[in-house]
């Protein structure tokens, strides 16, 4: 039973690493700047103004 917490756990965690940004991880800033097809300095710019989350951010570079 513990193994299944622990599954769940882990899927959800992956599940927010999908959706949240931690522009504090330079590798992850790196490749949602990439995936974006902004710099990371661009990317760090737009999280202060609308959040983490990479919804938020994707409609943000859509209004640009």
């Amino acid at each position: 039973m513990s193994q299944d917490i622990k599954s769940d756990g882990k899927r959800e965690q992956a599940v927010a690493h999908r959706t949240r940004i931690d522009i504090t991880q330079e590798n992850e800033c790196r490749d949602w700047a990439e995936r974006f097809g902004i710099s990371e300095h661009e990317l760090r710019e737009i999280v202060a103004k609308v959040g983490p989350m990479a919804d938020d951010v994707q409609r943000a570079l859509e209004q640009r």
